[in-house]
């Protein structure tokens, strides 16, 4: 029995594995990727059986983020002529998530930018917005920056499912990324999410010029805070931005990583995000089979993603179900006309 073979033992068996059985799985997994991707699949398919999940998100405020983390186009440390607005009213961002809906999304994220929320009155129309997603039937979930206890149980009560907040990448190379916050406030956050009951997403971005014991860093911290989804983003390089010249990972690498997350964190869900197409290109579909069980469906916050109806395709085409039916209608070539933004 080989190295992936008696760790998935160990996983299905409920122990955790060590960074080191991490980094002996990764070495395994650059000689032979396709059959650690297969194990994987299969401790996906134990945890989270056949249905794969998709999420939608709304940029609702962009643009003018004091923060200056080195990948992010709206960053105002950088020019890189990404939309700036403010909040959008909530009736707009309801109208976007009945595309969402449409498109087949379980949950819908609504995202600002900035730090945190400063402002009475937009919190107000958060609150007001996040009522009416859920009244849509969908599961709404919010990244607003840093939280406070207060406002933690406002959006509780006003019917939020999940927070979603990063960590971006591991404790030991977040100084080489952003610089005007500290780790610990991310964690700080998370734990203000969790103790009033809020599902947590947090994850990070592959490619940013960490090395694989970073990636297995980042993971065993996600594993330490309990938090229920993981969104997996690959680093699209914006211009403007400190890291627009970074090279990219190989789809190979990609996939390896993934793997080995989900021996990392085999009952959470894995779900592929933002820079998927661009990284993975051809490989997509392995993403699944190698480990992912979710995936964000749709445009992200200041670049294009994938048509919905490909994400339903690949998920069929897999012989794999989406929790929720499609019910766009297709064109040829893949293309589909829904109602509402997906922006």
């Amino acid at each position: 029995m080989g190295i992936a073979e008696k760790l998935k033992e160990k996983c299905l068996a409920g122990r955790k594995i060590t960074a080191n059985e991490a980094l002996i799985l990764f070495e395994e997994g650059v000689q032979r990727p396709y059959h650690i991707m297969a194990v994987a699949g299969e401790i996906r398919e134990h945890f989270k059986g056949r249905e794969i999940n998709l999420c939608a998100i709304v940029n609702a405020k962009s643009g003018r983020c004091s923060e200056d983390c080195a990948f992010c186009a709206q960053s105002a440390h950088w020019r890189t002529g990404a939309p700036v607005f403010p909040l959008k009213s909530a009736e707009e961002i309801v109208r976007e998530a009945k595309g969402a809906k449409k498109a087949g999304a379980e949950m819908f994220g609504i995202v600002t930018s900035g730090k945190k929320l400063r402002r009475e009155k937009e919190w107000q129309e958060m609150l007001k917005a996040v009522e009416m997603v859920s009244k849509l039937g969908l599961k709404p979930c919010a990244s607003l920056g840093m939280l406070e206890p207060k406002r933690a149980r406002q959006l509780k009560e006003a019917g939020l499912f999940r927070y979603h907040h990063n960590l971006e990448t591991a404790r030991s190379f977040f100084p080489r990324i952003c610089t005007t916050h500290d780790y610990e406030e991310d964690v700080e956050t998370i734990e203000v999410a969790k103790a009033v009951n809020l599902s947590v997403c947090s994850g990070g971005i592959i490619g940013l010029g960490e090395g694989v014991s970073h990636r297995i860093e980042l993971a065993l911290t996600l594993r330490e805070l309990e938090v229920d989804s993981v969104p997996l983003n690959f680093l699209n390089p914006i211009k403007g931005t400190p890291l627009y010249k970074q090279a990219p990972l190989s789809p190979l690498e990609i996939l390896v990583t993934i793997s080995v997350m989900r021996f990392l964190l085999p009952d959470k869900d894995l779900r592929l995000c933002g820079g998927k197409e661009k990284n993975l290109r051809q490989l997509l579909p392995l993403a699944v089979i190698g480990g992912a069980n979710a995936i964000m469906t749709g445009n992200y916050l200041t670049t294009t993603g994938r048509d919905p109806a490909c994400d339903h395709e690949l998920i069929q085409d897999l012989g794999l179900k989406a929790t929720r039916e499609f019910s766009g209608r297709c064109r040829c070539e893949g293309m589909v006309e829904i109602e509402g933004d997906m922006s």
